[in-house]
C-alpha cells in the first residue's frame, strides 16, 4: 500500500493565523508533540522572517531527529542562506522555495514575466541543492496557475535537483475533481515525476482543504501538507488530523497510509490549542469533545449494545479515554439507566419510571444534568426502591 508522507506546517502557516504567533519555546514544545505523532516533516519556520523564527527553527533541529526539519523560503540566494543556518543542526533538514506562478501573481505581486520565475526556479533549486540534498520547491497559487506553464515550471524544478515538487492551492480555490485533473496531467506529462515527492499543500476557503488532500492522494500524491487544528492563513490549511485518520479508516478505498501515531493527536490538538489560544470546536472532526458523545436515545441505545453503530473509529486510536454518554433532553432509558449504574445507582423498574419522568422535566427545562442533579432525583423519587448497582 502506498506511504503517503505527512508534512506539518502548524508551526509556519499555522502561525500566519492572525493571532497565532508562538514563542520559540512554544514551537519547540509543539515540535515534541509531532515527534510523537511520528510526522514525517516539521517545517518549523521562515528562517528569514524573523529572530524568533530562526530561533526556532534552530532549536527544533538540534532536538528532533525522527522528523525531517523544514525552513521556508523565497527563491533567493538570502532566504536559503538564512535557512541553512537555522537548519545546520538537523539530522534531516530540508529547504523548501517557493515562489507564485498564477497570471495574478506574477504581474501584481512578484511583477516578473513567466521567463523570469522560470530562471528564479532553476537557480533557487540549483543554489538549494548545492548545500541541502532534500529540497522541495512550490508553485504559490499553482491551482489558479496555467497548465502548460505548471508543466514547464515543475520541469525546471526537476531538472535543478527538487526532490519534492508541491502545488499548492494557496487561496482554497480548487475542488476534488479539478485537482485531481491537475495532478493526473503533471505526474503524467513532466519527465521525472516518478523519481520525486509530489505534494499537495491545500488551503480551507471554501471547506474543501480535506476532500482536495484526499483526491490528490488518490490520483498520486505522494505528500500532503497540513496543520493541527486546520490552523492556518485565513480559513486555514488541510487538517492533519481529518486527513490521518481518513487515511487511518478509510485505507483501503483510497490505497494509501501514513505512519502517523494517531494516538496522539488529541493531545496535539488539545496543545496547539492552549499555546494559540484558538479554542476546538465542539463539532470539530476528529478531535471535537463531541466527536465521541452521544446525546440521542437512539444514539445511545446502539452506541451500548454495540459502539459500532454510530462510531467509525475507536477513541482511544485518537487518545480519547472512552466515549461518553451525555445526558439530555433527546435521552432515552438506556441512556439514563446506563449513566445511574455508572453512578452506582441503580433504583427498581417502578422508581425508575418515576424518575425518568422527572429527568425529561429537569432536560427539558433547559437545567444542566449534572452527576449531583441524578444523585438528588433518585434521593427524591427513588429513596424507597434503591437496589445495589452490583445486582442485577
Amino acid at each position: 500500500m502506498k506511504q503517503v508522507k505527512i508534512f506539518d506546517t502548524t508551526l509556519r502557516d499555522g502561525e500566519q493565523s492572525p493571532g497565532a504567533s508562538m514563542t520559540a519555546d512554544e514551537k519547540l514544545d509543539i515540535a515534541r508533540v509531532l515527534s510523537e505523532l511520528n510526522v514525517d516533516i516539521i517545517e518549523a519556520g521562515f528562517a528569514v522572517a524573523s529572530q524568533g523564527d530562526f530561533d526556532a527553527i534552530h532549536q527544533i533541529s538540534q532536538e528532533i531527529d525522527n522528523a525531517e526539519i523544514c525552513s521556508l523560503c523565497r527563491a533567493n540566494r538570502h532566504d536559503i542562506d538564512r535557512a541553512l543556518e537555522a537548519l545546520a543542526p538537523a539530522a534531516q533538514p530540508r529547504i523548501h522555495v517557493f515562489i507564485s506562478t498564477s497570471h495574478i501573481h506574477m504581474k501584481y505581486k512578484l511583477r516578473l514575466s513567466p521567463d523570469q520565475v522560470v530562471e528564479s526556479i532553476d537557480s533557487a533549486v540549483r543554489y538549494a541543492r548545492r548545500y541541502c540534498d532534500n529540497v522541495e520547491w512550490s508553485c504559490e497559487d499553482g491551482t489558479r496557475s496555467d497548465i502548460e506553464f505548471l508543466k514547464r515550471c515543475f520541469d525546471t524544478a526537476i531538472r535543478a535537483g527538487a526532490t519534492t515538487v508541491n502545488i499548492a492551492d494557496t487561496v482554497g480555490y480548487i475542488m476534488p475533481r479539478e485537482l485531481q485533473e491537475i495532478v493526473r496531467t503533471l505526474r503524467e506529462s513532466v519527465p521525472g515525476m516518478d523519481g520525486v515527492d509530489f505534494s499537495v499543500h491545500c488551503h480551507d476557503d471554501l471547506g474543501m482543504a480535506t476532500a482536495n488532500s484526499l483526491a490528490a492522494i488518490e490520483a498520486g500524491a505522494t505528500q500532503v501538507e497540513c496543520s493541527i487544528n486546520s490552523l492556518g492563513e485565513r480559513a486555514g490549511n488541510a487538517s492533519l488530523e481529518e486527513i490521518t485518520m481518513a487515511l487511518k479508516t478509510r485505507s483501503a478505498l483510497l490505497g494509501a497510509e501514513t505512519r502517523v501515531d494517531t494516538r496522539h493527536l488529541q493531545k496535539a490538538s488539545s496543545l496547539v490549542s492552549a499555546i494559540t489560544g484558538f479554542p476546538v470546536p465542539p463539532n470539530k472532526a476528529i478531535v471535537g469533545r463531541n466527536v465521541f458523545a452521544h446525546e440521542s436515545g437512539i444514539h445511545q441505545h446502539g452506541v451500548l449494545q454495540n459502539r459500532l453503530t454510530y462510531e467509525i473509529m475507536r477513541p482511544e486510536d485518537i487518545g480519547f479515554d472512552e466515549s461518553t454518554i451525555v445526558l439530555g433532553k433527546h435521552s432515552g432509558r438506556h441512556g439514563l439507566r446506563a449513566k445511574l449504574l455508572e453512578l452506582g445507582l441503580n433504583p427498581g423498574d417502578n422508581a425508575f419510571e418515576t424518575v425518568f419522568v422527572e429527568f425529561k422535566k429537569l432536560a427539558d427545562g433547559g437545567a444542566p444534568i449534572t452527576d449531583d442533579a441524578l444523585h438528588g432525583l433518585v434521593r427524591r423519587f427513588a429513596a424507597d426502591d434503591i437496589c445495589s448497582a452490583t445486582r442485577s
